[in-house]
């Protein structure tokens, strides 16, 4: 018998093109693949296309064998129906959507199961065990879990029918990075555990490095390079695999300024002939604009006309040395012994916090969900009351002109039905500025003109966050705020944003908070730093100190939590 899972010539078409373009896929039992790429690349099509879960006008062909059985794709997603949730499991990004929130945990972790199972509270306790929840979770419903347990709970789930092959679509992009650790810790202890295969769809290159046998790099629907572990990215033969790695922020130093690769993913009615990342890299000639390379390789593969070797002149990198937050300077905002809760019997949200902000400096808030972050955010510009302490502005402004806030998610933020132009032509007004700069503003962040006629649906998430800055900048504040701004952002897109944002506040001589769990991206941006856990600030100093030697315990916790770097 052939153990394991081979995908063979997958090619997924939508309504306007190729989705996916004859990949081939092999899992064997005990391993973890990692594929990785940014959005839009087909990850995901893929991971639907191999569980029958392909949404309405989109199909597959190829083949899918796993152990003896081999399935035709071309016949329908019905095909699969005996296969998945039993033989294949998927684990996805939000248990908070993927789980039932009027049904008990318990009874969602054993629907697969035989009744007699189902009811089994001995079975229930088993499958709670191993996944690190105690025996009451079974009876509770996952709006009342935390993110890290709602997760646990949808892998238990996904574990109950006792898979070979497990897929995690982004399963920890979600959570904060001690909890992220925890939660891939347990996959691995599970997977060993089980000799399961591991199909794990990230866009976290630190993740893949750490825990991945082999790493698969998608592109535009088709596998571009693929190779053992980390090697894919130490030794990166495709320009695309070497500009994801580039991208990537350090945690261990600041750059002056993050490679970023130009240009986004072409949708599938945009895909051009030839190579589908030529459009995009400085190595492409006439033949990368005409043929299509194949995958060609042993151990590693890869598919480049001039794919990248030894010889190459490697990527050089500027190291920032000049970030060291002043010791003197006037301050905008001094907030002290602010405290803050959202009911008389809730806890304390925010616990005598004490930060200050001088005119231009970057400053950091670092901290996992729920320390107070965003709170605190929220109390500077006026969102949110608080009950005891002090907010001192030191400039005679109204609000919209000394603060202004960039949120996580550019799509919620952003009116979808007003033009981009008309979107910020009000912001304009706001700051008693004319209609007639949206232009510039719009050059300013890095985009043409004509967008001011777009909408935010005809635009990525990174345009979208770019429109976003420049209506944040439009009243021209002295403080601008940032709230996860990258988060949900590619590391290429990423790259570019962080950037836009070191140049816009040099430029603009503005002041920057910059909310984040993800320490190697606020390394990038701020000379200095507060640390927040539980509502209370438990650390603070430049960047720098607080990064070489972290004195209080959780700040360590924190960056020995980081994958990969």
């Amino acid at each position: 018998m052939n153990r394991g899972l081979y995908l063979s010539n997958l090619v997924v078409t939508g309504p306007t093109g190729l989705i996916v373009t004859r990949m081939d896929l092999r899992l064997e039992p005990g391993q973890t693949v990692a594929l990785v790429g940014e959005s839009g690349s087909g990850k995901s099509m893929t991971a639907k296309a191999m569980t029958g879960l392909l949404p309405r006008g989109v199909t597959a062909t190829g083949t899918l064998q796993l152990d003896d059985i081999e399935v035709d794709l071309a016949l329908g997603p019905q095909v699969l129906t005996d296969l998945r949730g039993k033989q294949i499991s998927l684990l996805l990004q939000n248990p908070f959507t993927s789980l039932s929130p009027v049904h008990r945990c318990g009874e969602q972790i054993t629907a697969v199961l035989a009744p007699d199972l189902r009811r089994s509270k001995d079975e229930i306790r088993r499958r709670l065990d191993e996944v690190d929840l105690p025996e009451r979770v079974a009876r509770q419903y996952p709006f009342e879990l935390s993110g890290g347990m709602r997760q646990r709970v949808a892998l238990a789930a996904s574990l109950a029918s006792n898979p070979q092959i497990l897929i995690g679509d982004e399963p920890t992009t979600a959570l904060d990075v001690t909890t992220q650790r925890e939660m891939l810790d347990l996959l691995e202890r599970i997977q060993g555990e089980r000799d399961m295969a591991l199909l794990l769809i990230t866009h976290d290159l630190g993740i893949a490095r750490e825990r991945a046998n082999r790493i698969l790099v998608m592109y535009a629907g088709r596998l571009v390079e693929s190779g053992e572990g980390a090697d894919v990215f130490t030794h990166a033969q495709h320009p695309y695999t070497a500009g994801l790695r580039d991208s990537d922020p350090p945690l261990k130093h600041r750059l002056v300024l993050l490679p970023a690769i130009a240009g986004s993913v072409p949708r599938p009615s945009e895909v051009a002939v030839g190579c589908v990342f030529a459009p995009r890299c400085d190595r492409a000639d006439d033949r990368c604009r005409t043929d299509t390379p194949e995958l060609n390789g042993t151990t590693s593969q890869v598919a480049c006309w001039k794919p990248i070797t030894k010889a190459d002149t490697p990527h050089l990198i500027q190291i920032a040395t000049d970030v060291q937050a002043q010791n003197t300077g006037t301050d905008l905002v001094v907030v002290k012994a602010v405290s803050k809760r959202f009911s008389p019997s809730a806890p304390l949200a925010l616990d005598n916090v004490d930060i200050s902000i001088r005119l231009g400096e970057a400053v950091g808030i670092v901290g996992e969900s729920g320390s107070g972050k965003t709170t605190l955010a929220r109390c500077l510009i006026g969102l949110e009351s608080f009950e005891s302490g002090n907010i001192s502005w030191m400039i005679n402004a109204p609000m919209a002109q000394r603060a202004q806030i960039v949120f996580q998610d550019p799509t919620s933020a952003l009116n979808p039905a007003m033009t981009i132009g008309a979107s910020l032509a009000e912001a304009l007004r706001v700051g008693q500025r004319d209609k007639s700069e949206v232009p510039a503003l719009l050059q300013l962040v890095g985009l043409p003109a004509e967008y001011a006629r777009r909408r935010p649906h005809g635009l990525s998430g990174g345009e979208q966050q770019r429109v976003a800055i420049a209506r944040a900048i439009a009243p021209k504040p002295k403080l601008l705020i940032c709230d996860e701004p990258v988060s949900s952002l590619d590391v290429s897109v990423q790259a570019q944003i962080l950037n836009l944002m070191n140049s816009i506040i040099k430029e603009l001589g503005i002041a920057l908070l910059f909310i984040t769990h993800d320490l190697a991206v606020v390394r990038q941006v701020v000379s200095r730093v507060y640390v927040m856990n539980n509502g209370r600030v438990v650390e603070s100093g430049t960047m720098e100190n607080v990064l070489l030697s972290p004195q209080h315990e959780y700040t360590r916790q924190l960056f020995s939590s980081v994958a990969g770097k």
